[in-house]
């Protein structure tokens, strides 16, 4: 199986899709400007105590407030609050973590009242993203993730991936991270450090401390709260770090400074890996080249399908997922019903595994499969649906199919659901069901371009329109393209794009930035 990644990045968003067998099978689009990632760790105060819940609410600059319980505080709560009172009252010298005095334990059945009180300072970490109407959810228990190791203050124990099946493995790590690891630090050691060397090991070890003390440098001299005191790295390099495999065949990016990034990141993780980080250079958009945007517009919307007519419907609702399966036109199979009604079952498990990463889909998903008379048939379905899943990250349960003929699914929901709405409002009407004739459509669009060239004084831009389009513009040897580079400089481009509409289309600066020259009511040139 060969993997690839590809690196949208445009001014107010940055898309990644992961490619398996050029199978687009994992989507994330992020703003550029959005603040709330899972790992940020703001310095913040305590709001509102809610003793009913055993929990409380506290402000960390979002316009909800984010949701702390009373057991996400974490055992060793007493000993990291003292220590950030010291942190705190000195804003000159930063006190080691590794000689801070270890207290006793929180209490388990402990109440929320007696331990923390409305305007108190804590450093909290987000956990789960805002999700529909509620805020973000925060632990105490901080953590700083690497690529081998996770490295967590105020903890003294040292935990190996239950991944790792060699036990003598398992008691290698345990006892190397041991002996590296300084007092009042606890690590867990991920999958991927299986086989590594004590060098790499502890070379990341010092940088994740050296983030840890940054930390609470940033926290000391904060004036202002809530402040972020560590931010998670991109969201480039945050996915490659959880995502990264040696078997990667290519990482392309069409932005110089995060292929820059990415590149200094995959060298210091994986150098003999630094030559699959590659620039995107082409004319084309990047995700039309590697043929994502049709997968995107494919894969995404409620109704998905799959192979020989059959198709699932997928709901989204407060509470749950619900998919149906449907054979849809499929032509009967010769074997009967039976292997009919497998054959669309097994392909939907496949889809669907495929779906859950795709989407991000968390909670509780329900599948209506096609009923099966064979237990076995059943059990067949199970297996192959278990089997898909092991390639997802996410944590998750599958249950077998009730007697009702459901599949029940709970997934870890740590961000909202990635919903790409391919059914847009009309670029070219509005909604108003009325459009102007298209063959006066490149009519306007030399009005366009006659403003920017001769009243806005742009010569160098980049004209990106549907495919269709741009092949009735390129066409003929002296071509309307050709005529409107004689009539207004030759630095006008044009770009197939198949993310356009049919009437749809965008400018673009030479700098790549959008030049906003759309209107709902044309002006008459």
């Amino acid at each position: 199986m060969t993997s690839e990644v590809i690196v949208d990045v445009q001014p107010k968003e940055i898309s990644i899709a992961l490619l398996e067998d050029k199978r687009l099978v994992e989507f994330q689009k992020e703003g550029r400007s959005a603040s709330f990632v899972v790992g940020n760790i703001y310095l913040a105060k305590v709001r509102k105590l809610m003793p009913g819940l055993n929990a409380c609410f506290v402000n960390v600059g979002y316009e909800r407030d984010a949701f702390l319980h009373y057991l996400d505080l974490g055992p060793k709560f007493n000993s990291y609050t003292k220590y950030l009172k010291q942190v705190t009252s000195d804003k000159k010298k930063l006190y080691p973590i590794a000689k801070a005095s270890n207290l006793p334990d929180l209490e388990k059945d402990g109440s929320v009242q007696n331990t923390l009180q409305p305007g108190q300072e804590i450093l909290v970490q987000i956990v789960k993203e805002p999700i529909s109407t509620k805020g973000p959810r925060l632990t105490c228990e901080l953590s700083f993730p690497g690529r081998f190791l996770v490295l967590m203050p105020f903890q003294d124990k040292v935990s190996v991936s239950s991944k790792i099946k060699s036990s003598e493995e398992r008691a290698r790590l345990k006892q190397l991270i041991q002996s590296i690891k300084p007092k009042n630090f606890g690590v867990i050691v991920r999958t991927v450090a299986e086989g590594k060397r004590v060098a790499e090991l502890d070379s990341e070890l010092k940088v994740l401390l050296k983030r840890c003390e940054d930390t609470f440098t940033k926290a000391q001299k904060a004036s202002k709260l809530p402040a972020l005191v560590f931010e998670e790295t991109s969201r480039t390099v945050a996915m490659l770090r959880d995502l990264f495999n040696p078997s990667y065949e290519n990482i392309y990016i069409n932005d110089t400074d995060i292929f820059n990034e990415v590149r200094d990141y995959v060298t210091l993780i994986a150098p003999e890996s630094a030559g699959i980080v590659k620039q995107y250079t082409g004319k084309l958009p990047i995700f039309d080249n590697f043929d994502v945007t049709k997968q995107i517009k494919s894969s995404f919307g409620k109704t998905v399908s799959y192979k020989h007519g059959a198709y699932l419907i997928i709901e989204h609702t407060e509470a749950l997922h619900v998919v149906d399966v449907n054979s849809g036109n499929r032509s009967k199979s010769k074997d009967g019903q039976e292997a009919n009604a497998l054959d669309v079952n097994l392909g939907a498990a496949d889809e669907l595994a495929r779906q859950l990463r795709l989407r991000d889909m968390g909670g509780i998903i329900v599948v209506d499969f096609i009923d099966m008379n064979l237990a076995e048939d059943r059990q067949k379905l199970y297996e192959r649906m278990c089997e898909n899943m092991k390639k997802d990250r996410a944590r998750h349960n599958i249950l077998p199919l009730s007697k009702f003929g459901l599949m029940q699914i709970t997934r870890q929901r740590v961000r909202p659901v990635m919903d790409v709405n391919v059914d847009e409002v009309c670029p070219t009407c509005f909604g108003k069901g009325t459009v102007k004739s298209s063959f006066l459509f490149t009519d306007v669009l030399e009005g366009k371009i006659r403003t920017l060239a001769n009243k806005l004084s742009i010569r160098n831009f980049t004209l990106h329109v549907h495919p269709y389009v741009a092949a009735y513009i390129n066409q003929g040897i002296v071509s309307l393209k050709r005529k409107w580079q004689i009539k207004y400089g030759f630095g006008l481009k044009v770009i197939p794009s198949q993310k356009l509409g049919f009437l749809q289309y965008e400018f673009y600066d030479k700098n790549g930035q959008e030049i906003d020259m759309k209107e709902e009511i044309e002006i008459k040139h």
